[in-house]
């Protein structure tokens, strides 16, 4: 409940009459009244009744807060049974139960209430007389346990429900995003509010995740799909009205999910003016809107309509200059035409025209090659490779990364479609551009590796899983102590051992650094600790067939420390067993 609502309110009671408060009041409750955080609306309306020492009413504010949980369950149980010990019964009861009281019934329920209105609830509806020996103690007692029992379901309702309210953080709207961790919560909480059935409570949360979520398209669409799916279509006509013209109105996604909706609904002329909107308004030119706009009318049985939206949309892509949308537009009205018409001849005709008004892409190329794919023989594989050729020309534009991707597709539909003579040229072509590079692009890593790490992380690299010489050595002897007292300097210099030499990192000394480097090389690839992960490079959704051919591995960074202090390995780098301290930390 907001700040300024409440005080709304309290200026409202406070100037105006008793009954018009009350509706004021309950029409509030209506709204927020079942929220897990309408506790300050509660006590505002108890302040009032409290002021007007209205008791009945009183005691039926607490039995309807008592009904479901509540942040300030236990707050409101206690002062519940502090106002049936300091006021007499007589005072609690309302009309209709002190009437059924002196008849001679009294519901077993004690009466519920809803809306202000007491009722007694289904499963406690069975009438008791009156015990000629009952006392008011007695009739005070069960008054108060029934609404302990009630109390207490609310509360074992409270223990499911008390992880996904304590993770929401920002109950309210802004328009900062919220954090991934709190949008995964509500969906948590809609899904078992969902299984628990009660639809109530399921509109109710909805309505609270919609105002911290109000900038989320995905909430508003799971709103009217869960509506939907209950039969509340008026629900759910409502959330896509409100979606679609206030909260994400500017969000093409919330559109195109309503034309949708609309379509399944009967609603095609509702569906088409959604469609034109995302045209003229929302998102001019997206793909997505223009091709899922064409496969409607197409289910409409308006093939023409369909193939002249595409028409109109690659009429105006024309007009743009170094459009990205008119590549694929191409090449999907192609693809569409042959699927829907058969016409193989058009939709080639479609692409060859498309040659002259676009620039070759890795895009547009691999449309073209999983095109070729799906047409009847004889298929156009001469033409394929000469644009395929243009394209991954060393003096063409496009970046390598990408002309190693398409020349690797290409290779995987000449796998399949070509003739051992092609498929040699392509290969023979591939490694003649690519190879070379990325073999001078990997040395280079590996030389700044070398560079950068330390003689004892290369050693670990090389050796790990298995003891060095050097630790075999000092585990030979233990006891060792130091040779070389302080004057260091003037002694004769013998060789440390080996463990000694992969502690110390002297990266100057020619022969110990062309030794640790060779043993590296000829370790690599087999015994380094951390794995090597080949980096793919992402490819379009539409083409997963064609992985890439060839991966470029990546080495993990490492930094250069003159001290092996500060050198630091991984666990899964560090050696299989502990190499001793150098004798030698002072003087190096």
């Amino acid at each position: 409940m907001c700040l300024p609502c409440l005080n709304f309110f309290s200026y409202m009671c406070n100037n105006d009459s008793v009954a018009w408060c009350f509706r004021l009041f309950e029409r509030g409750l209506v709204y927020v009244g079942t929220d897990y955080l309408s506790f300050p609306l509660w006590d505002k309306y108890i302040e009032y009744e409290y002021m007007h020492q209205e008791w009945s009413r009183l005691a039926v504010i607490y039995t309807r807060i008592l009904e479901n949980p509540n942040q300030q369950l236990d707050r409101y149980f206690n002062s519940f049974k502090e106002l049936a010990g300091s006021r007499p019964l007589s005072e609690l009861r309302t009309a209709e139960e002190a009437a059924a009281y002196a008849s001679g019934v009294v519901s077993e329920a004690d009466g519920q209430v809803n809306e202000g209105e007491v009722h007694p609830d289904a499963s406690e509806q069975t009438p008791k007389p009156v015990s000629a020996g009952s006392t008011e103690a007695e009739d005070l007692e069960e008054y108060v346990a029934v609404r302990e029992e009630l109390y207490k379901r609310a509360k074992e309702f409270d223990s499911k429900i008390l992880g996904f309210e304590t993770a929401i953080r920002r109950p309210y709207f802004h328009v900062r995003p919220l954090n991934v961790s709190e949008l995964e919560n509500w969906h948590n909480y809609l899904d078992f509010i969902e299984r628990e059935g009660d639809f109530n409570k399921v509109v109710k949360l909805y309505e609270r995740c919609l105002i911290a979520c109000a900038n989320y398209t995905e909430y508003w669409i799971r709103y009217v799909l869960c509506m939907e799916a209950s039969g509340s279509v008026d629900l759910a006509d409502n959330a896509l009205a409100r979606a679609t013209q206030v909260f994400v109105k500017r969000q093409p996604e919330i559109h195109l999910f309503a034309t949708r909706f609309k379509e399944q609904n009967g609603d095609i002329p509702g569906a088409r003016a959604a469609y034109q909107l995302v045209h003229s308004e929302i998102a001019p030119g997206l793909l997505e809107a223009i091709i899922k706009h064409a496969n409607m009318e197409r289910r409409l049985g308006k093939l023409e309509d369909a193939f002249s939206l595409y028409e109109q949309a690659i009429a105006i892509e024309k007009g743009k200059e170094h459009s990205q949308t008119l590549p694929m537009l191409y090449a999907q009205y192609s693809r569409f035409s042959y699927l829907v018409s058969g016409n193989a001849e058009k939709a080639r005709e479609i692409l060859t025209g498309a040659l002259d008004q676009v620039q070759l892409s890795k895009p547009f190329l691999e449309a073209l090659i999983h095109f070729e794919t799906i047409l009847p023989p004889p298929r156009q594989i001469d033409y394929l490779e000469s644009l395929v050729d243009k394209f991954i020309a060393p003096n063409s534009d496009g970046s390598a990364a990408d002309k190693e991707d398409l020349s690797s597709v290409f290779l995987e539909f000449l796998s399949l479609f070509g003739d051992v003579q092609s498929i040699k040229k392509a290969e023979d072509r591939h490694a003649k551009l690519f190879l070379p590079h990325r073999s001078m692009s990997e040395l280079r890593k590996r030389h700044a590796e070398e560079f950068l790490s330390s003689d004892k992380t290369k050693l670990a690299k090389s050796y790990s899983g298995a003891p060095s010489p050097g630790q075999s050595l000092m585990g030979a002897y233990p006891n060792a102590q130091n040779q070389w007292p302080a004057g260091y300097g003037a002694q004769p210099q013998t060789w440390p051992p080996t463990s000694q030499a992969q502690a110390q990192a002297q990266p100057w000394t020619p022969g110990y650094s062309q030794q640790a480097a060779y043993g590296a090389y000829s370790s690599y690839g087999s015994n380094y600790a951390t794995s090597q992960v080949p980096t793919s490079v992402p490819q379009s959704a539409g083409y997963g067939a064609y992985p890439t051919t060839y991966p470029v591995q990546t080495f993990p960074q490492q930094s250069y420390a003159q001290s092996t202090a500060a050198t630091t390995l991984t666990p899964a780098q560090q050696p299989a067993a502990a190499v001793p301290q150098t004798y030698y930390g002072n003087y190096y």
